[in-house]
C-alpha cells in the first residue's frame, strides 16, 4: 500500500458510521488524488476554478468534487458550468447564494451548497455570522431559490492550540445547525454538517460533524 492508501486506511478507522470524508486535495498533483482513488476514495475537496477545471477530466466519472474555497462572484458561472460539481460548501453570503441560484437555473441543474458560518476569532475567515444565517431562516429566504439546494452548513474552528476554544466554536455551528432546524421544520435535506480537518477532525466528530475535509494528514504537506 502507498502512503497516502495507508493514511486514508488509518483515517477511515476513525470515522464513525454516518460521516463522509473530503480527501482535500488542492495543490496536490493529479497522481496523488489518482492513488487516493485506487484507495477507494471518492469525494476530492478543491478550492480554485482553474485546478479544479484540471483535474476533473484526469479522474473518473465517478468522483464527487466538492468546492471548499472562497468562492468570487466572478467565478461562479465557470463553476457552475462545470456539471460535476456534488456540493459547494463555501456559500459565504446571501449575494453568492443567488449568484449560484441564477447560474444553476441558467444552467439547467440544481446546486446543493452549504452555507459558511463564521464563528472563529479570525477576521481572515468568510461566511455568515450567526446572526446573518438565524435572519435568512426567519425571512424563509430560502423559498425563493429555484435552482440550489442549501444541505447544510459549513464552518472552521478558530486557528488556535486552545483545544476548548476550538471545540466551543464547532459546538457553536452544531448550535447554528439545530436553531436553523428549529426555525425551518420543514426544511428538507438540510442535514450537512461539515466541520474539522486534518488536526482537530476527532473534536469536530464529537460536536456533531458528519462530513469532515482532511488534506495534510492525507497527503503531506503540500506545495504551494
Amino acid at each position: 500500500m502507498s502512503g497516502i492508501a495507508d493514511a486514508l486506511s488509518h483515517i477511515r478507522s476513525t470515522l464513525p458510521e454516518g460521516v463522509e470524508l473530503v480527501a482535500v486535495s488542492k495543490f496536490h498533483p493529479v497522481e496523488a488524488l489518482q492513488e487516493a482513488y485506487a484507495a477507494e476514495q471518492r469525494i476530492f475537496g478543491e478550492s480554485r476554478i482553474q485546478e479544479l477545471l484540471a483535474k476533473i477530466p484526469a479522474l473518473p466519472a465517478d468522483v464527487r468534487w466538492h468546492f471548499i474555497g472562497h468562492l468570487q462572484t466572478n467565478k461562479v458561472r465557470h463553476l457552475v458550468g462545470t456539471r460535476r460539481i456534488a456540493l459547494i460548501e463555501s456559500i459565504d453570503s446571501e449575494r453568492l447564494l443567488r449568484l449560484v441560484d441564477a447560474e444553476s437555473e441558467r444552467a439547467g441543474i440544481v446546486s446543493r451548497v452549504l452555507l459558511q458560518v463564521h464563528v472563529a476569532q479570525e477576521e481572515t475567515k468568510f461566511g455568515l455570522t450567526p446572526d446573518e444565517l438565524l435572519d435568512f431562516f426567519r425571512r424563509r429566504a430560502f423559498e425563493s431559490l429555484r435552482a440550489t439546494h442549501i444541505c447544510g452548513l459549513m464552518g472552521m474552528a478558530s486557528n488556535t492550540d486552545d483545544m476548548q476554544r476550538v471545540k466551543a466554536d464547532f459546538l457553536a455551528i452544531a448550535s447554528l445547525k439545530k436553531q436553523v432546524q428549529e426555525l425551518c421544520p420543514d426544511l428538507r435535506g438540510f442535514d450537512t454538517l461539515s466541520m474539522g480537518m486534518s488536526h482537530d477532525y476527532p473534536a469536530a466528530i464529537e460536536a456533531g460533524a458528519n462530513l469532515v475535509r482532511v488534506g495534510t494528514a492525507i497527503f503531506g504537506e503540500r506545495d504551494y
